[in-house]
């Protein structure tokens, strides 16, 4: 199952993952501030608007790379489909918390009532990337989610991660994160820019009480990067 990518830019995103004002601190040094806007659900009922693919998630088209390293980012053509592929639709253990708001955005929730999992696809037209680095330019997304304008304070707290490549399982594709914690909540913030089509991906996990490295695991398993 995938989503349809939208062509909502990241600043609509960011300025619905609205940040509280009390800070906290990150890798010591470096003060951000935590996303606080969880949705409560009170929308409408979610209506799915992800599809079936019509070939198998593991084959990739054309001569896309088979990993995708922050390097391998620049193989891809600029005709590439990026998108979220959605395990968690139909996965017990999470309900829809918010539905896609066709800005690019939808929000899961763990059955427990403990995390929440932001995500969010679509260009990065207004995002100050790097042509070419697409680690900086996933940096230069983090900074522009927290609404920071120092990019380099930003890749110092960071490190890098990786979200699944096609089908779960897997680490293949490079992404930079951020975590930040105020005692019981936490909080992981993951994106990738993919600077060859000036798209990017991101997520953010926030657990109250919950453990949200785990978490963050099991979203990155069950919902891979899908390149077409």
């Amino acid at each position: 199952m995938t989503r349809n990518s939208p062509v909502s830019p990241l600043h609509r995103f960011a300025a619905v993952a609205a940040v509280a004002l009390a800070v906290l601190p990150l890798s010591g040094c470096l003060y951000a501030q935590i996303p606080v806007n969880v949705p409560d659900g009170d929308g409408p009922d979610p209506v799915p608007t992800t599809s079936p693919t019509d070939e198998p998630a593991d084959e990739t088209s054309g001569a896309l790379p088979t990993t995708m390293s922050f390097a391998d980012g620049a193989d891809l053509p600029a005709t590439a489909y990026i998108q979220w592929g959605d395990g968690l639709i139909v996965d017990d253990g999470w309900t829809t918390v918010k539905p896609d708001d066709g800005n690019g955005g939808w929000t899961y929730g763990t059955a427990d009532g403990l995390c929440t999992a932001q995500f969010w696809q679509g260009l990065i037209s207004d995002v100050p990337t790097v042509p070419g680095d697409d680690a900086a330019s996933s940096d230069a997304m983090l900074a522009v989610i927290l609404g920071e304008t120092d990019t380099a304070a930003i890749s110092t707290a960071a490190t890098t991660s990786a979200f699944s490549y096609q089908i779960g399982g897997n680490a293949d594709v490079e992404s930079r994160q951020l975590v930040g914690d105020a005692g019981d909540r936490q909080w992981v913030m993951a994106t990738r820019a993919f600077t060859a089509t000036g798209v990017g991906l991101s997520v953010i996990v926030d657990c109250t009480g919950g453990d949200v490295n785990a978490v963050m695991a099991e979203v990155v398993d069950k919902n891979a990067v899908v390149i077409d």
